[in-house]
């Protein structure tokens, strides 16, 4: 088996859904009742062998490192290797990286001290299951300087998005970054593999250089430079990149088959919390959801995702909605499309609406 490390960016992209990043990483944004989406990521790195993962750090990261904490959960506090926080500044820069390239410089010492031969690269603002291992070996086949993930379906137009065209043979004939075409496309969904030194190799050229972008100044003219090859990513995919997509992401689990491929064959492992289970009372009623341990059902639940601890008020109805953990919802509360964030107090009687485009959405700690 090739020898592998892992690098995930923790905050890129935080300007696509800033409701939810103002008081945390992409990374530790809240999914699925008990998750996080850096879960994911990091969970495909562990099942894929990797047990080396350098973890790019930002701003707001105190709560990605309360979830973190020495990677036990996800069996990576180990005397060597593990998991490995790093700074979101190079060692020659007090400055916070802006971009994926600079956030690279500021992984190049860990890239340097790891003995691995291979690289991937992976952002935690999704929603998939992946064996990593399987791309490397891919990598390897087709002796190929740089391999990129894309999964095919609609363009989500976010703030930056790339998609690429390949020939026969699986080769990357053309990049293209925020194209105004509509219709299928092969979506580069920032998973990439490379040889560690090539990496580097590409990071010091960069640095002298004075490139600004991964994407546009490495990528993009690289198709006619190096042999960049893609590797299609069967299954489900949803990026996180809109607070109408994280509603979707979470409303799929309501379905199934979508639930059963998520969390089905290869575990996704999260921070574990022994809380009390659910309660629910006799004036509970409580229909196609997901309902967390520690919560507290007295009224009606209908088509939600409640998180850990959620207190629902005799006489409240909550259709639609995605409430976070140690949310207090009053009696006689009307809420339909809302998504509120941890430890907020709705008091009785209030109305809540927004629709499936648009959901209302509550800061943290508010009370209405």
């Amino acid at each position: 088996m090739a020898s592998i490390v892992g690098v995930i960016f923790s905050s890129l992209n935080e300007q696509n859904i800033p409701e939810l990043t103002k008081v945390r990483s992409v990374g530790s944004i809240p999914y699925g009742g008990r998750y996080r989406l850096v879960d994911f990521a990091l969970s495909n790195m562990v099942n894929s062998g990797i047990t080396t993962v350098g973890m790019v750090t930002k701003n707001n990261y105190q709560s990605l490192m309360d979830h973190l904490g020495s990677g036990k959960n996800w069996d990576l506090a180990r005397k060597e290797g593990g998991l490995i926080l790093l700074p979101p500044y190079s060692s020659d820069s007090e400055t916070l990286y802006t971009n994926r390239l600079e956030a690279l410089k500021g992984a190049t010492a860990f890239l340097k001290k790891s003995k691995e031969d291979f690289v991937v690269l992976a952002d935690s603002d999704a929603v998939y299951k992946l064996d990593y291992s399987k791309v490397v070996d891919y990598h390897i086949k087709k002796n190929a300087d740089i391999t990129l993930v894309y999964h095919e379906g609609k363009i989500k137009k976010s703030h930056y998005y790339m998609t690429v065209d390949t020939n026969k043979d699986g080769r990357i004939s053309d990049i293209e970054i925020n194209t105004l075409a509509d219709g299928l496309h092969k979506n580069y969904i920032n998973v990439m593999v490379a040889r560690t030194s090539f990496l580097l190799m590409l990071i010091q050229n960069a640095i002298q250089c004075g490139y600004k972008s991964f994407g546009r100044d490495i990528l993009g003219p690289g198709v006619k430079t190096y042999k960049i090859y893609g590797y299609k990513h069967e299954g489900y995919y949803e990026n996180i990149d809109s607070l109408q997509s994280f509603f979707k992401a979470n409303y799929d689990l309501l379905n199934n088959d979508i639930r059963n491929e998520i969390f089905g064959a290869r575990d996704v492992y999260t921070k574990v919390n022994d809380s009390a289970p659910a309660k629910f009372t006799e004036t509970s009623s409580v229909k196609n959801s997901l309902v967390s341990d520690g919560c507290y059902i007295e009224g009606t639940v209908e088509n939600c995702i409640l998180f850990r601890g959620v207190k629902v008020g005799k006489g409240s109805s909550l259709k639609n909605c995605i409430i976070f953990s140690e949310n207090i919802i009053g009696e006689n509360c009307n809420l339909q499309y809302v998504i509120s964030d941890k430890d907020c107090f709705i008091t009785d009687n209030r109305v809540l609406a927004g629709c499936e485009t648009q959901p209302f959405f509550i800061n943290k700690g508010t009370k209405i």
